[in-house]
């Protein structure tokens, strides 16, 4: 899945950084500051590119009005020029960052000196965009009780269909030196109106109320719409231009924030400052005022049972589940299982801890964990699965440290066969042998190749061999490495670089050797390769996992608007897949949508099931 970012950069090194990046591109203009200080404007600390021609120097007595407060996290205000110039590359807001609980309100004329800042949220290696923003301030209140400037209207009239112009090569493809177009370019457009108050009407929601007290919108309902309410991200130059995050400056207290599912509206005015997240690295509307959510049609899938000669296998990754999760969750996770994907045959899962969790103490042992699944499954009325799995070096695998995440299979035995050839370990790889014409594995789970490179600090392919109804499948499940460190789509770059691609080619020409060797044995070998493979059905990675024809994405039998299994940033995306060999024919795959579009989740992922006759 996609990493979580978690910053901690000292903001003043951050501002410094950037600073002295723009002198050096020579974006800023060094004046002398006691000349040039009084008499500045918001608009003129803006300027028309996105990083202040006057960062660094010193402003007196700016005026503006107060829009927004903010009492936590990042704590300050926004104050807003209420007569703004003639240039709609000029934003007429900023953010003023106090460091302690502002002590100005809503509808404050307020004065400011203070000192132009750029902070890059994240720090410049994060390639997110940079906050103009007034820092060390003396904040004067001339009045109290005045008319907060009229917000900017975004909307799908305003917001242009082209996401971003093409980033500088000069700079690096930094769109940062560029001049702002915001009737040409979306990113351009926001902007143009970073700090600025904005409103947005009824919007439907494409990104579930989440932990942080964060949900998605899109302003533009017939982009890219998918059948349940989301909106599809299916090219990289798909981004979706009408998406933003919606956040509130009310406190967070329990039950401040609404509730909301994708599919959902938020009805009504949601108006405040336009802010750019620090840990997205997208822009947000710091709501003053929050709509309502009224509820969609929005609701649990639930695929059909396979039929008694069909083969039904699935893919899940159960977030880092371990024994020290509430029971509630083994729970959820079962009646997904039983209900929904009405008991799989098998079940590749990812994401599975050792058995005392995110505890770096050298257990690699995940008996306890599956056990308890199991256990939940039969309660809920399924089978008593079988498991086969490999226990990782510790430390080895990459996810939570201790954690020792882990994908195996579980099995009907009542239904399926497995068949064991023991050596397996987390060093041994796996190979393919022939045997009376057949292809058969060396070892029986076992990985493939984990002492190549391209699985340092990341889950190894665990590879198996089955009998249905006394025919041979082989199956391959797989974690492929997660994307973190890779650039926003709202980054600096553009196009955003997406360093992380560089390891999961690598996995996958891995993998997609491994099924050759077994083609090569047998060409009508039936091979289903399956997981979280953190990358799109469209992507370099999937490409190479069927070169030669050796497998193809299932994903492409779904009408286009229906291929997905995960929500991110308001986008509707495939990461999980399922490939098969030529042999495998007449397939029926089902994206079961149970997680990724609502708020109670029991996993960031939908699961997926493809259904066969071998």
């Amino acid at each position: 899945m996609p990493a979580v970012p978690s910053f901690s950069v000292n903001r003043s090194t951050a501002v410094a950084a950037v600073v002295t990046a723009a002198l050096a591109a020579g974006l800023l203009v060094t004046t002398s500051a006691s000349a040039d200080a009084a008499g500045v404007r918001i608009h003129d600390i803006q300027g028309t590119t996105r990083v202040s021609p006057l960062a660094g120097q010193a402003v007196a007595d700016v005026p503006g009005i107060v829009t927004g407060v903010r009492t936590s996290g990042s704590k300050g205000f926004w104050f807003q020029d209420p007569h703004p110039d003639a240039d709609p590359a000029t934003s007429e807001g900023v953010f003023v960052f106090t460091s302690s609980a502002p002590t100005v309100a809503v509808g404050d004329a307020v004065t400011v000196s203070a000192t132009v800042d750029e902070y890059v949220p994240g720090g410049a290696s994060s390639g997110n965009q940079s906050v103009t923003e007034l820092g060390k301030p003396t904040v004067t209140v001339v009045s109290h009780g005045n008319a907060v400037p009229a917000a900017v209207v975004i909307d799908s009239r305003s917001v242009p269909g082209a996401f971003a112009p093409a980033g500088d090569k000069a700079a690096g493809g930094s769109i940062n030196g560029l001049t702002l177009r915001p009737k040409k370019y979306a990113l351009d457009l926001y902007e143009s109106l970073e700090g600025m108050n904005v409103r947005i009407g009824t919007s439907r929601v494409t990104g579930a109320t989440d932990a942080y007290h964060e949900l998605w919108v899109t302003v533009k309902p017939n982009e890219r719409p998918t059948p349940r309410g989301g909106t599809l991200y299916n090219s990289y130059t798909s981004q979706n231009t009408g998406r933003l995050m919606i956040q509130s400056l009310a406190p967070a207290a329990a039950g401040a924030f609404p509730v909301a599912n994708v599919g959902d509206s938020l009805t009504g005015t949601t108006e405040g400052p336009l802010d750019y997240n620090q840990y997205a690295g997208t822009y947000t509307v710091a709501a003053r005022q929050l709509g309502t959510v009224k509820a969609g049609r929005t609701e649990p899938e639930v695929t059909r049972k396979q039929k008694k000669d069909e083969l039904a296998v699935a893919t899940y990754n159960v977030e880092n589940l371990d024994p020290t999760d509430p029971q509630s969750k083994f729970d959820k996770l079962a009646a997904g299982i039983v209900d929904h994907l009405a008991s799989p045959d098998i079940v590749a899962i990812e994401e599975v801890q050792d058995n005392d969790g995110a505890k770096n103490d050298g257990v690699v042992a995940a008996d306890v964990t599956v056990g308890k699944f199991i256990d939940a499954i039969v309660a809920a009325g399924g089978p008593r699965y079988a498991w086969r799995s490999i226990d990782p070096v510790d430390l080895a695998d990459g996810g939570e440290p201790g954690g020792n995440i882990r994908q195996g299979f579980l099995y009907n035995p009542d239904r399926v066969g497995f068949t064991d050839r023991a050596g397996g370990t987390a060093t041994n790889a796996t190979d393919v042998v022939s045997k009376s014409g057949k292809p058969a594995l060396t070892y029986s789970p076992g990985r493939i190749d984990p002492a190549d490179p391209a699985w340092n600090n990341s889950r190894k392919p665990l590879a198996g061999e089955f009998t249905f109804r006394g025919k041979q499948v082989f199956l391959v499940a797989n974690h492929f490495g997660s994307k973190g460190g890779d650039q926003a789509l709202d980054s600096q770059y553009q196009p955003p670089t997406r360093s992380s691609e560089t390891a999961r080619h690598e996995q996958a020409k891995a993998v997609n050797s491994f099924v050759k060797k077994i083609r090569s044995v047998q060409k009508n070998a039936e091979v289903v390769v399956l997981g979280d493979l953190n990358d799109f059905e469209f992507s370099d990675t999937a490409k190479i996992l069927t070169d030669g024809k050796v497998l193809s994405a299932t994903a492409y039998s779904l009408p286009k608007n229906e291929r997905y299994s995960y929500v991110y940033q308001g986008n509707s995306q495939i990461l999980d897949q399922i490939l098969v060999s030529p042999a495998v024919k007449d397939y029926n795959l089902d994206i079961v949508h149970i997680n990724a579009e609502f708020a109670d989740q029991n996993s960031d992922h939908d699961p997926s099931v493809i259904r066969f006759r071998p």
